[in-house]
């Protein structure tokens, strides 16, 4: 069978949206949009009616890829003020022979956020960290195991009632259900996710357009988060006030000219704006100058930031978000960070772009809340997933034995 998941991103310069399909264990993209954003500033929802235009666009793009209505999705919520705490719940298993079932698992889950929630707060999610059944310790997934106490740690996310309402509100205005929200720190962990990780301790650093999330995990479960008012949005300003420009020139000034350092800028190879009088001329050297001095101070702040989270020594930093795909990032980050920083790498063939890391992480952290609480479960209708195996909407060209897209190659998801 497959299962096909919708994943939406609201960010403060574009909002996307992913559409993937499981089968097989292999998770592959069948749509993704990206849609400037409007109403939405760091994050958060300023202009409710423009907000849900640009919304609307983003679904609609995806649902003339794919011919079908999208009417669930997985939805990334903001990371103000988000607390992870370390809760403990203990149920009895009272099932057929005493054998531990999903069901088991979510009332456990239950039992350890009970009145653990602070006033003005709102649970987001639950992240397992270990079960114990009877006197057997550090059980990862315990279904199907005889037992008569099953215990839970956890780390329960909670962010603000407002930062889930405002989310909530939107996507109900446009006619669309939440099957279940997230944070981008969580989804950017499950987006990279490896062994090594899962037992070591490290950080994350989303560069987005007007903030900088980053997020310290232990074992690959997030511990502590902190948002820096910076982003991509202050190089466009710099660029846009040094050649007088708009933003949106200052922008592609910085997409398809600058590097993110100025170690192989050209001072010879140059850059033509058109302004309403003149033209100007700019060369790549002293573009890259300009960008690299900012990402610095933005890398900069981050690497203070992770110290101020722990006092520990990091075992791995991974940079992501859509500024960490300029060209000779990985220079700048490593004269930040040291040699072994990792630059993210989406490995969803169709959209290798960081700016959809969380949106596609949010996908896999589904697909594995799933697994551990024994559901099964799409976002789309039997009638809907005829629809979109018909030939004539254009969708598959060329079906395979192994995916519903015969020229996408998925990856395996972190177990």
């Amino acid at each position: 069978m497959k299962h096909i998941f919708s994943s939406v991103d609201i960010g403060s310069d574009t909002i996307k949206v992913v559409v993937c399909e499981l089968y097989k264990g292999k998770l592959n993209l069948l749509a993704a949009s990206s849609v400037k954003s409007k109403g939405i500033k760091k994050g958060l929802i300023t202009d409710f009616e423009a907000a849900s235009v640009s919304m609307r666009k983003a679904i609609t793009e995806v649902e003339g890829m794919l011919g079908i209505k999208i009417k669930k999705v997985i939805i990334s919520v903001p990371s103000y003020f988000a607390d992870f705490l370390v809760v403990k719940g203990e149920t009895k298993v009272t099932g057929e022979e005493h054998i531990v079932t999903g069901d088991d698992i979510i009332e456990v889950l239950q039992n350890a956020m009970k009145d653990k929630l602070m006033p003005g707060k709102e649970m987001v999610t639950m992240l397992p960290i270990d079960f114990k059944l009877d006197d057997k310790e550090g059980i990862k997934d315990p279904k199907g195991l005889v037992g008569n106490t099953l215990s839970a740690r956890a780390v329960m996310a909670t962010t603000p009632k407002k930062n889930i309402y405002s989310v909530v509100s939107l996507m109900d205005n446009i006619g669309i259900e939440i099957v279940d929200i997230s944070l981008n720190p969580i989804g950017n962990s499950y987006a990279f996710r490896s062994k090594e990780m899962d037992a070591q301790v490290g950080a994350i650093v989303d560069v987005g357009a007007e903030t900088t999330t980053v997020a310290l995990y232990n074992k690959g479960i997030i511990v502590k988060s902190s948002i820096i008012a910076m982003g991509s949005r202050n190089i466009d300003n710099d660029l846009a006030y040094i050649y007088k420009v708009d933003l949106n020139q200052a922008r592609k000034i910085k997409e398809k000219f600058a590097l993110a350092h100025k170690k192989y800028a050209s001072t010879s190879e140059t850059y033509e704006v058109k302004m309403e009088e003149e033209t100007i001329r700019i060369n790549q050297f002293e573009t890259s100058e300009i960008v690299m001095s900012r990402i610095e101070e933005i890398l900069t702040l981050a690497r203070k930031e992770i110290n101020i989270l722990t006092n520990r020594k990091v075992d791995y930093v991974i940079v992501t978000g859509g500024t960490s795909n300029m060209a000779h990032f990985d220079y700048i980050a490593e004269d930040i960070f040291g040699k072994d920083v990792i630059i993210g790498d989406v490995k969803l063939v169709g959209i290798r772009h960081n700016k959809f890391s969380a949106c596609v992480g949010n996908i896999v952290y589904f697909i594995n809340k799933l697994k551990l609480k024994g559901k099964n479960f799409t976002m789309i209708s039997s009638s809907d997933m005829e629809e979109l195996e018909t030939p004539k909407k254009g969708i598959i060209n060329n079906i395979s034995n192994e995916s519903m897209l015969g020229k996408v190659f998925g990856y395996f998801f972190g177990e």
